[in-house]
């Protein structure tokens, strides 16, 4: 074997093996091999986590040694010390424990040393090799987030915790224990640990620990002088149990001389077999990182050296007959498509900054003759209807990108003496030396308008917005942030930040490093030019970069329709809902607001009374107090801080049972809710130029596809009380025009029709039937003439509630009826519509083989929680998995109506404009001269959105009405 000796210049680094394990399985959603359903959530994220370690180590730390350290199965030494060490541990989990070998695997396929010794922990071999090290004159750094190796910490020997991504030194463990670090083993040795099970002092914690060995230096030495401690409590405890804090300090005591089989001279850094450890990830069927392992290796040349030297089955034969043909415009691509750059580490130094305009055009030289581009803009707001225009970043190719400065004031100059966050007049100002905004957008309009141009961006609708304000129409783009969202929608996250670490092994400039958090930040605009040149630059250089990862995906996983046909096409649709705003009357929110505020001091009065005391209503705390603990009302739990739960289910429940306090505290919630959230806060968001108030919608919001809103929601103000109606008065047309709202008729209970293939709910739909009065017929066989209307809202809730999986007892709840007789009206809904259950049957199946379902428009809703281990998870995945395909479809349904309706409405000459989108309704504002035209046209395009995709088996029916104000047109 190779040695590589280790002296005063080497550099150990030293991997908490087992911490890593437990970090990636407990940090992770469960995932499972396809070929033969063996879990591989912890081996995935283990080989991410080292495949990043080693590439930041290469960048910075440069070790000469490495190793990572594992426990051994079995007891150690400390268990002959101490019988019960860990002995309240739980076994580790049945799907973990087939991971160990597959990790230890992974190790030796990375190329490291896989260390581990039985009797030992592996904090014990990291303090041993570590010592050695430090005696050769080698500088160690140790990865992993286990407090107990803070003890190890010194000069030469440093601890990195990789959770909270920062360096611990002696500082940190003043702030953990309060003392130094050689102090750590004693503070511990009276403190116990829980976790391990190791007694300590009864009744003495870490800051006492502290405190004692502050005035007497030692454990030994505090033992021996502990009749003289004054506080009679401490001295008996110290006395009484010395023994026990003596066995104590022997299990938190790290030992240093444990006989290693393997030596520190093994542990020299050399690059993975490149061909084995592909092999191992093809096996693990870890697609990403076996692409970036694939680039890595065509960008280093080795395929070309190396591929006449080996066998097909070591991987090169797949390599060579890549799935993916090369992106217009990639001049060198590595695998399925991907450039070799794509995987080069980031250097935010070498972006360029552009202060002259014939610079400026030889990037849009570069952009039109590549014939794509990435870009993002950079805003003093994050509101793209308010924050005015302060520079651009383009990339053109990985690693090759710049920032173009328009809007930054002197106050950015305070970042050279250090000063970032201190604020500034926003009044200074313009830096000199930037180019014009005016011949900033003149220069770039003709390339983000060219049709032959590719824009990609990453939550692109903001930079659209941003750009449409000064007369740029961008077209055509691609997003990121859509793509992911297309991919994986359910399973993972999809910002630029998650996507860059995720797929990249690259963690980004953070937006709170550049403006700072709190009341420190500052706006974008007073950003040195310099940093903000790195953090724009970075972040077009990011997005491009996933591009080119995600795009090939679409394909690869049959995503391609769902992003070309719903996602992509909504962006400018969307982008131009929410720069049109929607009006408010001001003075009908100021009449609201007050009769609230009135309302609520009434019942604030009232419920006084009742509780026979005065109280703060707003106070969880007081009103446990009062319902449980002095009226003793049924039916309290406590939570976890041990305060009465006295949420809105615990509240209704007391309610529905007649109790009158209860019955008061939910009304004076609801209209609480309804001033804050809406009356007040909708007046502060009305922009001042526009006077009409600009929702923003999230496009990747839910795994289903529908869009969500939010500063402020519109989405969520109720409308089945007469409050939340006189909340949608407040919401007007413009003088000469009106509001009209078209909504889908019971269009998730048509698509479970359809979906299902359930006859007798197909023909009630194609008859035009009341779809709850049939069912209640064919349920309880009560005729349709005459039925009894709680009989109908029985049918109506069972209807609806079996969309969503409810259960007996959710239902029971809703209707206020015994939970058996809920069962039964579930158990005769199934039997009298058979085709229900088989379809959640269906669903639940896909779910547990695939991990998703899919909408019969293709898109794919991941329900990872369908392989958790707790119950309680898995019955939710599973009414996810009924509902998904319903609400996606319903979803995919009025996004493909949105899509069309712009063109549609100016092909027939109507200057009607689309406002918002309420989950199954859309609202518009027209010249009410054109009321009946739009409605009727908006009724058309809606019903038929379906086609040609999917030709329903029944028929959408769209409900269309116009007036002065949004309630009166719902």
């Amino acid at each position: 074997m190779m040695t590589y000796p280790i002296g005063p210049d080497s550099r150990l680094t030293l991997i908490d093996g087992s911490g890593y394990i437990f970090r990636a399985f407990h940090g992770l959603p469960p995932l499972t091999r396809k070929s033969d359903g063996a879990p591989i959530g912890a081996v995935s994220g283990f080989c991410n986590m080292i495949f990043k370690l080693l590439a930041d180590e290469r960048d910075s730390e440069q070790p000469t040694h490495l190793a990572v350290i594992f426990d051994a199965p079995g007891p150690t030494f400390r268990n002959e010390i101490y019988q019960a060490y860990k002995a309240n541990r739980p076994p580790a989990p049945e799907d973990l424990v087939p991971q160990f070998p597959m990790i230890r695997e992974a190790t030796r396929a990375f190329g490291l040393p896989c260390i581990e010794l039985a009797g030992y922990e592996a904090d014990d071999l990291i303090a041993t090799y570590a010592r050695q090290a430090a005696e050769s004159g080698a500088r160690v750094r140790i990865i992993s987030s286990d407090k107990d190796l803070m003890q190890l910490i010194t000069d030469q020997i440093s601890l990195y915790d990789p959770m909270k991504d920062r360096p611990m030194g002696p500082e940190a463990v003043l702030e953990k224990f309060g003392v130094a670090p050689n102090q750590v083993i004693d503070v511990q040795a009276l403190a116990g640990d829980s976790t391990d099970n190791v007694p300590g002092a009864p009744g003495i914690g870490v800051k006492t620990a502290a405190e004692l060995l502050s005035v007497y230096g030692t454990l030994e030495n505090l033992l021996d002088h502990a009749h003289e401690i004054k506080q009679p409590k401490r001295r008996e405890t110290l006395i009484a149990f010395r023994e026990q804090i003596e066995v104590s300090k022997r299990l938190v005591t790290l030992m240093q001389d444990v006989p290693v089989l393997e030596h520190l001279e093994h542990f020299g850094v050399r690059e993975p077999e490149p061909l084995v450890l592909l092999d191992f990830l093809r096996k693990m069927e870890l697609r990403t990182l076996t692409g970036r392992v694939e680039a890595g290796l065509r960008r280093d040349g080795f395929v070309a050296d190396q591929a006449q030297h080996v066998s097909s089955n070591a991987g090169v034969d797949a390599i060579q007959h890549a799935t993916h043909e090369p992106e217009r415009g990639t001049s060198s691509t590595g695998f399925a498509g991907i450039p070799q750059s794509v995987f080069k580490p980031m250097d935010t130094t070498s972006y360029e900054t552009i202060t002259s305009l014939e610079r400026l055009q030889d990037w849009i030289a570069r952009a039109k003759n590549q014939g794509y581009l990435a870009f993002d803009t950079e805003t003093s707001s994050l509101n793209s209807s308010s924050g005015t225009l302060v520079g651009l970043s383009l990339a053109v190719e990985p690693g090759l990108a710049c920032y173009v400065p328009i809007g930054h004031r002197g106050a950015g100059e305070m970042g050279v003496t250090g000063d970032l966050f201190s604020g500034a007049d926003a009044s200074i100002a313009l830096i000199p030396g930037q180019l014009s905004l005016i011949e900033v957008i003149d220069t770039l309009k003709p390339l983000m308008e060219d049709d032959a141009v590719l824009k990609i961006g990453q939550n692109i609708k903001y930079d659209v917005s941003v750009l449409a304000q000064h007369g740029v129409i961008i077209a055509p783009i691609d997003d990121t942030m859509l793509m992911s969202f297309a991919l994986d929608a359910g399973r993972n996250n999809h910002g630029m930040d998650d996507l860059s670490e995720r797929l990249l092994g690259h963690k980004p400039i953070a937006f709170k490093d550049v403006c700072g958090i709190g009341k420190a930040q500052i706006s974008f605009d007073q950003v040195p030019v310099e940093r903000a040149t790195c953090y724009a630059s970075e972040d077009a250089d990011v997005t491009l970069r996933l591009w080119h990862i995600l795009k090939p995906r679409l394909v690869q996983e049959r995503s391609t329709t769902v992003y070309e046909t719903l996602e992509r096409p909504l962006v400018p649709v969307v982008a131009a809902m929410e720069r049109a705003g929607v009006k408010v009357d001001v003075g009908e929110l100021s009449r609201l607001s007050l009769d609230f505020a009135q309302r609520m001091v009434a019942l604030e009065a009232i419920a006084h009374t009742q509780a026979g005391e005065v109280f703060n209503l707003g106070s969880p705390k007081q009103l446990g107090e009062i319902l449980f603990d002095k009226m003793s009302l049924p039916g309290g739990k406590k939570t976890a801080t041990g305060q009465w739960a006295t949420g809105a289910e615990a509240l209704e429940d007391l309610a529905a049972q007649g109790h009158e306090l209860p019955r008061t505290l939910v009304d004076w919630r609801m209209l609480a809710k309804l001033k804050s959230t809406y009356t007040d806060n909708l007046k502060a968001a009305i922009d001042p130029t526009s006077g009409r108030v600009h929702t923003s919608y999230n496009m990747v919001g839910a795994a289903t596809g529908r869009l969500s809103s939010t500063d402020p929601n519109l989405q969520n103000i109720p409308i089945r009380t007469e409050e939340g109606r006189r909340i949608r008065r407040a919401f007007v047309a413009e003088p000469g025009h009106v509001l009209i709202s078209a909504d889908y008729s019971q269009i998730e209970l048509r698509l479970l029709a359809h979906v299902g293939d359930i006859p007798q709910l197909k023909k009630a739909f194609v008859d035009g039937l009341d779809i709850h009065a049939m069912t209640a017929s064919e349920m309880f066989g009560v005729p349709l003439e005459g039925m009894d209307p709680m009989v109908r809202r029985k049918a109506k809730a069972i209807n609806f509630g079996i969309i969503y999986g409810i259960s007996a007892f959710g239902l029971a709840r809703q209707l206020s009826i015994p939970q058996g007789e809920a069962r039964d009206y579930i158990a005769t809904y199934k039997q009298r519509f058979p085709g229900i259950q088989a379809y959640m049957d269906t669903m639940k199946a896909m779910a547990r083989e695939k991990t998703y379902v899919e909408t019969i428009f293709g898109r794919r809703c991941w329900v990872p929680g369908i392989h958790a281990k707790s119950q309680a998870e898995q019955a939710f995945a599973e009414r996810q998995a009924i509902n998904a395909p319903l609400q996606g479809a319903a979803a995919d349904i009025i996004k493909r109506a949105m899509i069309r309706l712009p063109d549609a409405l100016a092909e027939a000459g109507l200057d009607a404009r689309m406002l918002l989108q309420v989950h199954d309704e859309l609202v518009f504002e027209a010249p009410s001269s054109q009321a009946d035209a739009t409605c009727a046209l908006v009724v058309k395009v809606m019903e038929k959105a379906a086609l040609p995709a999917v030709a329903l088996s029944v028929p959408l029916v769209v409900e269309a009405r116009s007036a002065f104000n949004w309630a009166e047109a719902h």
